[in-house]
């Protein structure tokens, strides 16, 4: 199965996109084609019109959203809701690219959870005809540590990343056979 995950932060070393890197490799060892686009290095103008798919990064993005089976969307929580780079990157996207393809999200926040962040992601992806995956990720406070292997230090959010991977790839599975 091809999946692509959007890393929402412009910060290098984010909390978000290590929790991101962590559940591709979770994907990947099970065999499936994972396709990271990291907003760190892959930057994109602001939206404002159709001129700007004529630029290579929204082209890229465009089509692996489109080639994709699954996504996955990773965010700092900032103010609130999501991060001001992965709103622009998904203002970019549509109903072409998400019809009817699972999603999982992703939020790390400084409080204790980022679920303002999360169900703001579950509206947008309502919105693109996209199905929300019925479990999501949230680390916060302290659980945002990672060791040097890219692991959570937490055997807690290990594990609810274990979980919410393993269910987010077969029920896309399972959408995929119907």
């Amino acid at each position: 199965m091809k999946i692509v995950i959007i890393a929402g932060s412009t910060r290098a070393g984010a909390s978000s996109t290590k929790a991101a890197r962590y559940a591709a490799g979770l994907m990947q060892e099970q065999g499936h084609e994972v396709n990271m686009v990291d907003l760190h290095q892959h930057r994109l103008p602001i939206y404002c019109s159709d001129d700007a798919v004529q630029v290579p990064e929204v082209i890229s993005l465009r089509q692996a959203v489109l080639e994709a089976n699954a996504i996955v969307l990773s965010t700092p929580e900032y103010h609130g809701s999501i991060s001001g780079a992965l709103k622009n990157a998904l203002d970019f996207l549509s109903a072409e690219q998400f019809d009817s393809k699972l999603v999982l999200s992703i939020s790390s926040a400084g409080g204790a959870v980022g679920v303002n962040s999360l169900q703001h992601l579950q509206t947008i992806v309502r919105n693109v005809h996209g199905i929300n995956c019925p479990e999501w990720i949230s680390v916060g406070g302290a659980q945002r540590e990672f060791g040097p292997d890219g692991a959570p230090a937490s055997e807690g959010v290990q594990l609810r990343i274990h979980h919410a991977v393993k269910y987010f790839l077969e029920l896309a599975q399972k959408l995929l056979k119907d």
